[in-house]
C-alpha cells in the first residue's frame, strides 16, 4: 500500500503539469496521448511531454528506461509528412507496430489481431502443457473443465472491455474455436473428427466469442453502476 502510495503522490504532480496541455495522461503505468490532425503539431505536443515526464522524474530521482518506452502513432495514414520522432532520456524513439499496455496489446490500426494472436497462442500452450503434467492417465473430464473455465478463459477474455470487437472477425472466431475444442477434447474424451458445436453442447461452453462479449457487457454494466461512461465500437479509434 505505501508503495502504490508514494507512487501516486509523485505522479499526481505530473498530472497536474500536463492536465489542459492537448496531451493526455493515463496513470498507473505512465502512458501519453497527443492528438492531432498535423503530424508536426502531434510530434510537438509528445516531445514537450516527454521533456516534461524527464524533468519531473529528475526532481523526484527516479530512473527511466528509454529503451522499453514504446511509440505507436494510431492511424489509417501510411506516412507522416512534418513527424519528427521524439527524444526520451536523450534517446531517439523509434516508431512500432504495437505496444503492450497493462496486459493489452495495442496496434497502430486497433485491429486487436495481434492481441487475439498472443491470447489464443498462450491459452493453446497452457491447455497443452496441463495435458503433458497429466501423465499417461490423464486428467479427470471434471479437473479439466474447472482448469479451462477457471483459468484458462479468464486469462483470454481479461481487459474484453477493451478489446471484444476484436474477437468479431471470422479468423479472430476461428483461433477461438480451435483453443475452445481442445479443451472441449479434454473434457468429453471424444474422438478427433467431433465436430466442435456438439462438444461445447455436452460439455456447457458457449462459443468463446460470446463469452468475451459477455464478459465485456457485464464489465461495463458494472462501470456504469459506478458512474464511470463507456464507449467502446468496433469502429472506434484513437
Amino acid at each position: 500500500m505505501l508503495s502504490s502510495l508514494l507512487w501516486f503522490l509523485v505522479v499526481d504532480n505530473l498530472l497536474a503539469r500536463l492536465s489542459g496541455s492537448g496531451v493526455f495522461i493515463q496513470g498507473y503505468a505512465v502512458c501519453l496521448f497527443a492528438v492531432g490532425k498535423f503530424p508536426n503539431t502531434v510530434s510537438g505536443l509528445k516531445q514537450w511531454a516527454l521533456l516534461t515526464t524527464q524533468t519531473r522524474r529528475n526532481e523526484v530521482g527516479l530512473s527511466v528506461n528509454p529503451d522499453k518506452t514504446g511509440l505507436v502513432a494510431f492511424t489509417r495514414k501510411r506516412k507522416l509528412p512534418g513527424f519528427f520522432e521524439p527524444q526520451f532520456f536523450g534517446v531517439k524513439l523509434s516508431f512500432s507496430g504495437s505496444v503492450k499496455y497493462l496486459g493489452v496489446i495495442l496496434d497502430s490500426r486497433l485491429t486487436w489481431r495481434e492481441h487475439v494472436d498472443v491470447k489464443t497462442r498462450k491459452a493453446h500452450n497452457l491447455l497443452w502443457a496441463c495435458r503433458r503434467a497429466s501423465g499417461a492417465r490423464g486428467l479427470k473430464p471434471k479437473v479439466v473443465h474447472w482448469l479451462y473455465v477457471a483459468i484458462v478463459r479468464p486469462s483470454i477474455y481479461f481487459t474484453s472491455l477493451v478489446w471484444w470487437p476484436g474477437c468479431q472477425t471470422s479468423s479472430a472466431k476461428k483461433r477461438l474455436s480451435k483453443v475452445q475444442r481442445l479443451a472441449s477434447l479434454g473434457i468429453t474424451g471424444a474422438i478427433r473428427t467431433t465436430p466442435t458445436g456438439a462438444m461445447e453442447a455436452l460439455s456447457g461452453l458457449p462459443p468463446l466469442d460470446l463469452v468475451i462479449q459477455g464478459e465485456a457487457r457485464s464489465a461495463a454494466h458494472r462501470l456504469w453502476s459506478l458512474g464511470v461512461l463507456v464507449l467502446s465500437s468496433p469502429q472506434s479509434r484513437a
